[in-house]
C-alpha cells in the first residue's frame, strides 16, 4: 500500500515541515550534518509521499518498494520524513544521537521500521540496493529499488564497481537517484575530486540517466515515473541539490556540511523557514 499522494504544494508545504524538523533535531543533538540534510528533504518528500509503496504499519511487507539510503550521514532528513509517514511517533525525534536512542548518527538496520541498511562509510549503499533488486528479478518480484547517493561518492572505487555490475546485469527495477550538491566535508567536489561529466560517465556504464533540479519536487516525482518505464537498463537520476536549501545562510556553504546550528543561527533558520511555509499557504 502506499499513503494518499499529496498534491504538489501539500508536499511543498511538507518539506519545509521537515527542514524545520530537521533544524530542532541538530540543534538539540548538537551535532550532525546540516547541509546534506535540508538539500535532499525534496527528493525525500517525493519518495515516501508520491512514488514509494510501502505500508508503515507492516514495514517488512515482503512487496513493499526499498529505499538505500547510501549517504547516511544525511539520516535526519530521513528520520523525519519516516516519522511524518507514520513509521514511528514524531516525539521520537528529539532523541537524534542520543545515549541509547533509536536514532543514531547514522542509520541501523533493525532498530526502526523504514531502514532497509545501515550505511556508513560512504561508497557502499548502492552495492546493497543492487543486490536487492538482483534478489527481485531471481524472484520474480515486481517492487522497485531506490537508493539515494551522495556525488562524493563518485570519487570511491567501489561505487564504480557497482556501477559496471549493475549494467551488465541490466537491473531496470533499480533507480539511484544521485544529491549532486557539489559539496563535501573538505570543500567542493570539483576542487577535491572532480567529478564531471558525471552524464557520460553514467551513459558508458550502461545506465540510462535523466537529470534534474533536485528541489523541484514535480521534477523529482516526474523523474522517478519515468524511471520505471525505462526497460532493460538501471536508471541513474542526477539530482542537483542546493546544500543548506531553505536557510540562507547555509546554502552552498561547504562549512556546514558536518555541524549543527548554534541556538542563535536555528532560531533564525527556523523564521526563514517559517516564512517561506507563509508564502506557500498564502498561494
Amino acid at each position: 500500500m502506499l499513503n494518499k499522494k499529496l498534491k504538489i504544494e501539500e508536499l511543498e508545504k511538507l518539506a519545509i515541515e521537515i527542514r524545520e524538523e530537521i533544524i530542532k533535531m541538530l540543534l538539540e543533538a548538537k551535532s550532525g550534518h546540516s547541509a546534506g540534510s535540508l538539500g535532499a528533504v525534496d527528493i525525500l518528500v517525493a519518495l515516501y509521499f508520491n512514488i514509494l509503496n510501502y505500508d508503515p504499519d507492516n514495514p517488512n511487507w515482503e512487496d513493499r518498494d526499498r529505499f538505500v539510503l547510501s549517504n547516511g550521514h544525511i539520516v535526519p532528513a530521513l528520520y523525519a520524513v519516516l516519522a511524518y509517514a507514520g513509521f514511528f511517533d514524531k516525539g521520537e525525534l528529539s532523541s537524534l544521537r542520543k545515549l541509547n536512542s533509536r536514532l543514531q548518527g547514522h542509520p541501523h538496520r533493525g532498530s526502526l521500521g523504514g531502514i532497509e541498511v545501515t550505511s556508513g562509510p560512504l561508497g557502499c549503499g548502492l552495492s546493497q540496493a543492487i543486490g536487492m533488486a538482483l534478489a527481485a528479478k531471481l524472484d520474480n518480484k515486481k517492487y522497485q529499488i531506490y537508493s539515494l547517493t551522495s556525488d562524493g561518492e563518485n570519487q570511491e572505487g567501489n561505487f564504480w564497481e557497482a556501477m559496471m555490475f549493475a549494467g551488465k546485469h541490466r537491473l531496470d527495477n533499480l533507480t539511484m537517484i544521485v544529491d549532486r550538491n557539489n559539496i563535501q566535508i573538505d570543500g567542493f567536489t570539483e576542487e577535491v575530486m572532480p567529478l564531471e561529466p558525471l552524464k557520460e560517465k553514467y551513459e558508458a556504464f550502461n545506465w540510462q540517466v535523466l537529470e534534474i533540479d533536485g528541489n523541484n519536487i514535480s521534477q523529482v516525482i516526474e523523474a522517478c515515473n519515468t524511471s520505471r518505464a525505462i526497460y532493460e537498463k538501471p536508471v541513474a537520476i542526477i539530482a542537483h541539490t542546493i546544500p543548506g536549501k531553505g536557510v540562507s545562510f547555509m546554502e552552498f556553504d561547504y562549512t556546514w556540511h558536518g555541524k549543527p546550528p548554534s541556538e542563535k543561527e536555528a532560531q533564525k533558520a527556523l523564521k526563514e523557514l517559517r516564512t517561506l511555509k507563509g508564502q506557500i499557504e498564502t498561494e
